[in-house]
């Protein structure tokens, strides 16, 4: 009889409370899917190029899951005391029947274990699951598909995950449970309400609202403008006024309740009293909101964010060349590619490449006159008569600096045009093209200078005339971004020549044949050769490098802020979602009166929707709107120049995933709705007064 009464209140209480069962089993998702990072297979393929970056990315996970342990504690407590509070009347006539505390303390702790091994149960599987999808994907990104993919299962992953739920789930149990078992019965029995608490002139709550306003919009300005990221302390003051500028506007709020109230039409049935409970929730649980809009900002801010770059990150972008090989030896640069071909050779590697060209860099070596070598007047001209902005004070100021710019020979570069699909330059005895590695510009620059180049501005490289033609261009010169050239000009051979005067940096760069790649997928093709060139001594880069480099960015920018993102965001909606049915269930009394009056179940679920919609969506609305100037910001300060030109596309990447998350806002909206009728529904039967 014992046994079944816990199966029974196990099983009602997970019904009751589906988005607290859900929020344990996300949790679960979350706890497994970061402690797993170490053994999945792009993990293991990262610690071969970016150890010590892998290595320190491997080392915060521990304070992730401490911290996460830490929030989820509050959270599981919160929620417990949620479903405590509901069932205290439960609890006393348990008490008032006979049942000893000690069985009641026993019966408790036996229905949260049958809840969280339930939990769990559901919980690993999604995660082991996910975990090798999101293994997939990452994989996929680096645009080689699925490379010998094998199965990983971490069981130091599920130990921890066990160890950390049940952890905090049992002292939070414990806690709770004590204090319920310990209280008279009398208590127990007794409907708990809400106190009221002291209201403040509409002003007060109109300058609130007010200065919040403001104080969000100075920390947005400050965040967006870069000004946060300067300093530290710059930072935390950013972060303060975002903070207390969330609090101050919804507790200003009131005010705009109020108003409402007053202006609402006396024949909808319970108006007046909807938003009388709507005004007096705002009132008491404002702070609550409050945080719970933060964290759903943080969770927009993380998944926006980690998308839109992960997103737009394209890694396998820009792949012409497989390797770059260097030869230091070599007493004159022409005789690099012929000892490169040799060493090949002598080593049984020549038919792993289907190619094999010089790529040659130099300086201008006809004058000694640095500061004077080169310079074109006439495009900084053309610049300066273009309407003012930012895009065009920075090009002038960068190439004003350009002084002395690298050369680049035509007929090399021309080659790696061929090989990536473009159309070579052509350039006659008295011309050059522009080169600017996309490192040291952005899209909307770019394209300012190629209008300026399209009217052939003559400059001058060391004292002779000559015209820039063509657009600007930016493939990368080798295969990993050890060479990134602010600026450089591409001059024909016999130009490159004379004003290197044959003093010049030889690479070879070379590309797979189809042997190499017969029967493998082109990360072994790298993985295989790079064992084999490693033991001929020939010193090289190959893309692997490169890869692995962007690859981890995207694992920093997805796997962190996705996990993060994920807890903020149960999180926030547990609490709110909970919050709303505890305030609900200490005004069930008025709920009463009103069925005793005549109101029908239909006009209460209504009355109920219109609360939790105004409650649960002021902090998604506020967050929301907060998370567009939220996501720019975080662009502004993690970005990189090379990427800053995509902010346009990462921005509608943010906006897509932002969208997204507020329909699962409102799928939450519609658990707790749900739960809410549940409530509603048993208020409906007639009650014995105590």
């Amino acid at each position: 009889m014992f046994s079944n009464l816990i199966l029974w209140n196990s099983h009602r209480s997970r019904k009751e409370n589906g988005l607290f069962f859900s929020s344990l089993v996300i949790s679960i998702v979350a706890f497994y899917m970061i402690l797993s990072i170490s053994t999945q297979d792009v993990m293991l393929f990262l610690q071969k190029m970016e150890s010590d970056a892998v290595d320190k990315l491997l080392l915060l996970i521990p304070a992730f899951y401490g911290m996460t342990l830490g929030i989820l504690f509050f959270l599981i407590y919160f929620a417990c005391k949620c479903q405590f509070e509901r069932r205290r009347h439960e609890f006393g006539v348990y008490l008032m029947l006979g049942m000893r505390r000690s069985k009641l303390f026993g019966m408790l702790l036996a229905e949260d274990f049958l809840t969280s091994i339930l939990a769990m149960l559901i919980g690993l599987p999604v995660a082991v699951v996910l975990s090798e999808i999101v293994s997939l994907v990452t994989a996929k990104l680096v645009g080689m598909g699925i490379i010998g993919h094998q199965f990983s299962l971490s069981w130091s992953a599920i130990e921890w995950t066990l160890a950390g739920f049940l952890a905090i789930k049992l002292t939070a149990l414990l806690i709770l449970s004590g204090r319920i078992s310990r209280q008279e019965i009398g208590t127990l029995l007794s409907q708990p309400t809400n106190r009221p608490k002291k209201q403040m002139p509409s002003v007060i709550y109109g300058l609130a609202a007010i200065c919040g306003s403001v104080m969000l919009a100075v920390a947005y300005y400050m965040a967006i403008q870069g000004i946060a990221w300067t300093k530290v302390s710059m930072m935390g003051l950013t972060l303060l006024l975002g903070i207390v500028g969330t609090m101050l506007l919804f507790y200003g709020m009131r005010a705009l309740i109020a108003l409402i109230v007053k202006k609402g039409k006396g024949n909808k049935q319970l108006h007046v009293f909807t938003f009388r409970q709507i005004q007096e929730n705002v009132i008491h649980q404002s702070t609550s909101m409050a945080i719970s809009s933060l964290l759903i900002l943080a969770a927009l801010c993380c998944f926006g964010a980690g998308v839109g770059i992960a997103g737009t990150n394209s890694l396998s972008s820009g792949h012409v060349i497989d390797y770059t090989f260097e030869d230091h030896t070599a007493e004159d640069s022409s005789q690099v590619l012929p000892n490169i071909k040799a060493a090949l050779k002598e080593n049984g590697l020549e038919n792993q490449f289907s190619e094999l060209f010089e790529m040659r860099v130099g300086r201008i070596r006809t004058t000694e006159d640095y500061d004077n070598a080169y310079s074109m007047d006439a495009v900084m001209d053309s610049l300066r008569s273009l309407p003012q902005s930012e895009d065009r004070d920075v090009l002038l100021n960068n190439l004003g600096y350009a002084t002395y710019p690298y050369l680049i020979c035509l007929s090399d570069y021309n080659r790696l045009l061929e090989l990536s699909g473009k159309p070579a330059l052509q350039l006659g005895e008295k011309e050059a093209a522009v080169y600017i590695d996309t490192e040291f510009t952005t899209v909307s620059r770019t394209t300012m200078l190629n209008q300026v180049l399209a009217g052939q501005p003559k400059v001058e490289l060391d004292g002779s005339p000559i015209h820039l033609t063509g657009e600007v261009q930016s493939v990368n010169l080798v295969t990993d971004r050890s060479i990134t050239l602010s600026f450089a000009l591409i001059l024909p051979d016999e130009a490159f020549l004379y004003y290197s005067q044959g003093m010049y940096d030889t690479y070879v760069n070379a590309v797979l044949s189809e042997q190499a790649l017969d029967g493998n997928s082109l990360m072994t093709a790298y993985l295989d050769l790079n064992e084999k060139l490693d033991e001929t001594g020939i010193e090289y880069e190959s893309y692997l490098q490169n890869i692995g480099r962007q690859l981890f960015y995207t694992i920093a920018s997805s796997y962190i802020t996705l996990y993060l993102a994920i807890v903020f965001l149960v999180v926030a909606n547990t609490i709110v979602g909970v919050q709303f049915l505890m305030s609900q269930q200490k005004t069930g009394r008025r709920y009463q009166t009103l069925i005793r009056l005549g109101a029908t179940y239909e006009t209460l679920c209504q009355s109920a929707g219109k609360q939790i919609t105004w409650f649960m969506g002021l902090p998604v609305l506020v967050a929301a709107v907060s998370s567009l100037f939220g996501v720019r910001a975080l662009f502004t300060g993690i970005l990189s120049s090379r990427t800053r030109g995509t902010v346009s596309e990462m921005l509608l990447v943010s906006a897509a995933m932002i969208l997204l998350l507020c329909v699962i806002e409102y799928i939450y909206m519609r658990v707790v709705k749900r739960s809410s009728d549940r409530y509603l529904l048993t208020l409906m039967q007639p009650q014995r007064e105590e």
